[in-house]
């Protein structure tokens, strides 16, 4: 966990690419099961940007500009483990270039300030997350009434790929989860306790409650986390079409138990994508190259990518295709 968070420290400093007519805006979105969702809104405007970055991800943007379109449709993006609303800003800026809203949150007690929930709790929690947020843009967002609410989509990363999976319908099965790391102890979340704290429920506890939100017409995963806990039964119910995102030279949610199973559960088959010598940490952008003195650790694990693979490409790519798929299947362009 604390390797994410240094990660996205790293990602964080990243220099800004062109400056485009995108606003940004800071807000919260209540929770009142939990403190108060921190977000990030990117959307598109017609203010002047500055020409060096005002943001501490790097980006030149418009902050509180008015909101440029009508019917706009809204992305909402879910980070991985230990991450922040900044983990994928440059996908949400391009997003926003298209003319789309992204709202990023930062979920509560998962992040990389504060990683302290358990991951009983915040496997549960995440999915809330979401809904609290698309409540609070459809309704208490002060360019809400730009929005269009019948064209909602998701992003989410490794368990935001988790997160996405149960939003759009899913429900996890535990005895999966544990029957698994039974058989492969070596999977890195299963060593990681994921197990212990997610898959066994002591007598006593309630169920866990998974939250869906139909408000979600479409969905990007990259990575998913968990993936062995979807069979066919669980994802019975998504009915919304999804991209699948994986890279084979992903070792921290490998392929073959994560994205794997998610492909073969789904049912409707995904527009998957299977990115050569990606590992889990490419779906990050590039980090600055000052990381690599300041936490020649971190640089080593999740900065340094196998020999010929061009992140900053990929990221051009991934970022091209999820709006080629967004607008697919939200209709007309925005």
């Amino acid at each position: 966990m604390r390797i994410l968070a240094s990660m996205l420290a790293a990602v964080l400093l990243l220099a800004a690419g062109p400056a485009g007519a995108v606003g940004f805006q800071r807000a919260t979105a209540p929770d009142p099961d939990d403190r108060p969702l921190a977000i990030g809104i990117w959307y598109p405007s017609d203010a002047a940007v500055p020409e060096q970055p005002n943001t501490p991800f790097g980006q030149a943007l418009a902050l509180d500009a008015p909101v440029l379109g009508d019917r706009l449709p809204l992305v909402v993006i879910s980070h991985g483990s230990g991450g922040s609303l900044g983990s994928h800003a440059g996908l949400a800026k391009t997003l926003a270039e298209a003319g789309f809203v992204a709202v990023a949150v930062t979920h509560t007690g998962n992040n990389r300030k504060d990683n302290s929930y358990p991951a009983a709790r915040r496997n549960q929690d995440r999915p809330r997350h979401v809904s609290r947020v698309l409540d609070s843009m459809l309704t208490g967002w002060s360019g809400h009434d730009r929005l269009d609410p019948l064209r909602i989509g998701i992003f989410g990363f490794s368990a935001g790929g988790f997160t996405a999976l149960v939003a759009i319908g899913g429900t996890p099965d535990l005895r999966l989860l544990v029957e698994h790391c039974r058989q492969v102890p070596e999977e890195p979340a299963c060593a990681a306790g994921e197990k212990n704290s997610s898959g066994t429920r002591p007598a006593g506890r309630p169920a866990p409650v998974w939250t869906h939100d139909l408000r979600i017409r479409a969905a990007v995963i990259a990575a998913p986390g968990l993936g062995f806990a979807f069979d066919k039964a669980a994802l019975a119910a998504v009915a919304v079409p999804v991209q699948l995102w994986t890279g084979t030279a992903d070792r921290v949610v490998p392929e073959a138990t994560n994205a794997a199973p998610v492909r073969q559960a789904l049912p409707v088959p995904p527009d998957y994508h299977r990115v050569e010598g990606a590992g889990h940490y490419a779906f990050l952008a590039p980090c600055n190259p000052r990381l690599e003195l300041a936490d020649p650790k971190v640089w080593a694990r999740a900065c340094v990518d196998a020999p010929g693979f061009d992140r900053a490409a990929f990221h051009r790519q991934l970022d091209s295709d999820v709006v080629a798929f967004f607008r697919g299947h939200f209709g007309a362009d925005p």
